[in-house]
C-alpha cells in the first residue's frame, strides 16, 4: 500500500474563529501561522480539513 501523506499550511489566523475550529487545527498539529504538518491521508483527516478550509492550504 502507498504511504499516502497530505501537507497542510496554516494560512489563516485563527484568532476570531469557533472554538471548535480552533480544536480541529490544532488536531491538524497546527500551532502557529504558516506552520506545516504531514499528515496521512485518512476519511478522518481530510473531514478535519474539509471544516476549516478556509484557514487551510493543501498539498500533497
Amino acid at each position: 500500500m502507498a504511504d499516502n501523506k497530505i501537507k497542510v499550511t496554516l494560512v489563516k489566523s485563527v484568532i476570531g474563529t469557533k472554538q471548535d475550529h480552533r480544536a480541529t487545527v490544532r488536531g491538524l498539529g497546527l500551532r502557529k501561522l504558516n506552520s506545516s504538518s504531514e499528515l496521512e491521508d485518512t476519511p478522518a483527516v481530510r473531514g478535519m480539513i474539509q471544516k476549516v478550509q478556509y484557514l487551510v492550504k493543501v498539498g500533497s
